[in-house]
């Protein structure tokens, strides 16, 4: 049962959505505030919203485990972790970037980026977006181009608000593109909004990208999203 959906209001026509060059430059997409103060434990933290201590889950992985964090902001709980687990290769990418210049330790990389742009040259034990997907264009390309970024026992994990996504005619895309995902593999908590895949493997979703509204509102955060258009078909 697919809960916490609603039917797309004030609808931008077809030709007023914009391609995902021109979202990056949106106030709504290249803000300062996300994961700035997450910390990895505790009240603002990783493990509250992702369910899990990080630092634990890798911890478990071996002697060298590996974590990539989308929009990973400030990178406070990379920080953390990097410290606790001084042999990880720990990365996170973010549009903006940190806003505070302080020294990375070792193992610890914190890449300024535009994640449809970006690609690892590795593969990783945990890749995480800690409610960054709702700042995203195309989500389901990046989804699936998560999914490869796993080792074949790597966790990816997730937030994902379904009431974004839409179709052409702007009503609730979210029952074809969810039983898409389940399909593929992946499991969706309705209660947490989050989105998780064990295993890497390749993903390809029948769906085609339409274009982005950034003005679509709120979505169950309470802060401003960006509601992501779809097709169904592939690309």
């Amino acid at each position: 049962m697919i809960d916490g959906t609603s039917p797309a209001t004030d609808v931008p026509p077809p030709h007023r959505l914009i391609d995902d060059d021109r979202l990056a430059g949106h106030s709504v997409v290249a803000n300062s505030t996300m994961n700035r103060e997450r910390v990895l434990t505790g009240v603002n933290s990783y493990a509250r919203e992702l369910g899990f201590d990080p630092a634990e889950f890798l911890d478990s992985r071996g002697p060298a485990p590996s974590w990539l964090d989308l929009c990973s902001g400030e990178g406070q709980a990379l920080r953390a972790a990097s410290r606790q687990l001084p042999r990880a290769v720990i990365t996170g990418v973010d549009l903006v970037g940190p806003l505070r210049r302080a020294e990375l330790p070792d193992g610890l990389e914190l890449v300024t980026a535009d994640l449809g742009q970006w690609s690892p040259a590795r593969r990783y034990d945990l890749v995480t977006c800690v409610h960054g997907l709702h700042y995203i264009g195309d989500r389901l390309a990046l989804l699936e181009r998560a999914a490869t970024w796993l080792t074949s026992t790597g966790l990816l994990v997730a937030h994902l608000d379904p009431a974004t996504l839409r179709r052409p005619d702007g009503t609730d895309a979210s029952r074809p593109v969810l039983a898409a995902l389940r399909a593929a593999g992946f499991d969706y908590s309705a209660r947490h909004h989050r989105l998780s895949l064990r295993g890497g493997r390749p993903v390809r979703l029948p769906f085609t990208y339409l274009g982005a509204n950034p003005d679509a509102g709120p979505n169950y955060t309470g802060q401003p999203a960006v509601a992501s258009y779809y097709r169904d078909g592939g690309r």
